[in-house]
């Protein structure tokens, strides 16, 4: 006999735990999350836990205040995660650096102030004895740079294991190194085979696993969009102390400190499939990065190296919404490299949807029916 769920949530990151939080506060009693190993192991482990929506931004667009928008929630998400578990999640609200070593990329820097700031975006423009007053061992080459005082960073591992110990206590069923081969829709039901010969049946199921949503078959199909891994490699030196207030972010990559004195550095971007590989060649290119923003680093060994496969659609969009084909069958994925500063608001709007039929601007946006 199949195991029956109001919600079926396939995936087990930070996305399919935030959203079983999400739909418990609304109400339903039974939900069902499945990964096809632990929970939080994949790319959300593999996270820096950036929660920087102004820095990479050159226009103000949909994504754009979608991220503005998960940004100003995540103080209300953590605090409240943190009086349901008793776990800080090392939230940090400081701001982040974007650096410019060259008057090629001060250029480039110019450009995105004069727009963010015309926009009425907190962004200031600093010349490099300021930003090395604030962050005394960044490089001495330091041409200027940009400070967004709105964004920051969370520790992703403890928000993880915060939402795991969440779904814990409100009795969430967590089924792990279980994989789900396929969707049978069915009238208002959906049944979901294992590759264990088991089943679940359940009224809704969301099918929220990163990477590797798009290899889920429905009634025989394919029917989710097109989502492939990006493969991010990082490293983490381990200092004795904190070196660092503030997340550093360059053209090439980013360090990120945390309160232990572990200071992490990434990230590649490669296409190269399912492949998880750490390579001489992404550990080489890291440590230029991080040598650049600050040579003080070569005195430091790597403490841990890894990588993770960062789920991206065709148009680097997320994918958020019910299937068009398949009712009572909702995506999220695809959110690539902000999946951690989506996270919250990404469930509260799904959540929204399944339980009060609640529309909003980004699950137009963002809707998986745009591919039909």
């Amino acid at each position: 006999m199949p195991v029956f769920s109001e919600v079926l949530i396939v995936g087990g990151g930070i996305i399919g735990l935030a959203l079983a939080r999400a739909l418990k506060i609304k109400g339903f009693k039974k939900i069902t999350i499945v990964d096809k190993s632990n929970f939080g192991q994949e790319a959300s482990y593999a996270a820096a836990g950036m929660l920087s929506p102004q820095v990479e931004a050159d226009r103000d667009d949909s994504f754009f205040r979608f991220c503005l928008q998960a940004n100003r929630i995540y103080p209300s998400f953590v605090k409240e995660l943190e009086e349901e578990t008793g776990i800080d999640v090392e939230f940090n609200a400081q701001g982040t650096f974007l650096l410019a070593f060259c008057e090629e990329e001060s250029l480039k820097l110019m450009n995105r102030y004069k727009w963010q700031k015309e926009a009425g975006l907190n962004v200031e423009y600093l010349e490099a004895g300021e930003i090395r007053r604030l962050e005394p061992f960044v490089s001495p080459s330091v041409f200027s740079g940009l400070f967004f005082s709105d964004d920051g960073q969370v520790e992703n591992r403890k928000l993880v294991v915060a939402l795991q110990k969440y779904a814990r206590l409100k009795q969430i069923e967590m089924v792990k190194d279980t994989q789900i081969v396929g969707l049978e829709t069915e009238n208002e039901t959906v049944l979901a085979i294992t590759d264990k010969g088991g089943s679940f049946l359940a009224e809704v199921v969301i099918l929220a696993a990163g990477a590797f949503t798009s290899q889920l078959i429905i009634d025989g199909i394919q029917q989710v969009p097109s989502v492939k891994p990006i493969r991010g490699q990082m490293i983490a030196f381990q200092a004795p102390k904190q070196a660092f207030k503030h997340v550093i972010y360059t053209e090439r990559g980013y360090l990120v400190p945390r309160k232990s004195g572990r200071i992490l550095v990434g990230a590649t971007i490669e296409d190269v499939g399912f492949d998880k590989s750490v390579t001489e060649r992404g550990i080489q290119f890291l440590l230029n990065v991080s040598r650049q923003i600050s040579p003080s680093l070569s005195s430091l060994k790597i403490a841990e190296k890894w990588a993770g496969l960062r789920p991206m659609a065709e148009d680097g969009l997320p994918i958020i919404g019910e299937l068009p084909y398949c009712k009572n069958v909702f995506v999220a994925t695809a959110h690539y490299r902000n999946g951690i500063l989506l996270a919250p608001l990404t469930a509260e709007i799904l959540a929204a949807r399944i339980a009060e039929n609640a529309e909003s601007v980004y699950l137009k946006e963002f809707s998986p029916a745009r591919f039909v």
